[in-house]
């Protein structure tokens, strides 16, 4: 044991020397100094900044999930396959349950769509970062579901990221309030709250189309 301690204390000896000699700092030694260094790597990824969607983007390839009926697995959806070759309304909001989004941005686009559907839109999918169980529920009680309305849960946050949309809040991250119109996957029309919430309601979105 004695030989091993001095061992250790000559690596650390001669690291300091060359530090001195060669002008750098080195490494701490150990797994300790991995782990910070991976986990500050990962933390620099997921907090980049991704510039806002606008009007002539193409929509990303990321995996969604949908709850099922009776508590069912939830489905995961790609999104650039479902929107593949149909004109869609996508309209996202802070949190499924909450008080603006169920009193007016939900009910907008319930009551909206037969003229949605007059306007050539096909499909209309309400996205959030709650789980899936939690949109499954939301979409079933409030009506939307019956009106034919997709609701999918973007859990991790990865599409609310890509669309450069997402704001932190005390129960993490949640998507800004916005709509879009999108046709075979591009972008023709954007609406955002960052002036009015009112602005991203169907009625905005039916007299732009």
């Amino acid at each position: 044991m004695f030989l091993y301690r001095c061992a250790f204390v000559i690596v650390i000896f001669t690291l300091g020397f060359l530090a001195n000699a060669k002008g750098f700092t080195p490494p701490p030694v150990g797994s300790a100094f991995l782990a910070s260094s991976t986990k500050l790597s990962f933390s620099a990824s997921s907090t980049e900044i991704m510039p806002e969607v606008k009007v002539g983007d193409e929509l990303p390839s990321i995996l969604l999930t949908e709850g099922q009926a009776d508590y069912g697995k939830p489905l995961q959806v790609d999104l650039k396959n479902l929107v593949a070759g149909k004109k869609v309304a996508i309209f996202a909001v802070p949190g499924a349950f909450t008080p603006g989004c169920s009193k007016s941005h939900l009910p907008s686009f319930i009551t909206a769509q037969d003229d949605l559907k007059s306007k050539g839109v096909e499909l209309t999918i309400c996205v959030a970062t709650n789980d899936a169980y939690v949109m499954e529920a939301w979409g079933r009680t409030s009506g939307g579901a019956d009106a034919g309305i997709r609701f999918l849960s973007d859990s991790n946050a990865e599409l609310t990221k890509a669309l450069g949309l997402a704001m932190e809040t005390p129960n993490g991250i949640r998507t800004k309030r916005f709509s879009l119109i999108a046709n075979d996957g591009k972008v023709t029309h954007y609406f955002s709250s960052a002036e009015e919430s009112s602005n991203t309601w169907a009625p905005s979105v039916l007299s732009s189309l």
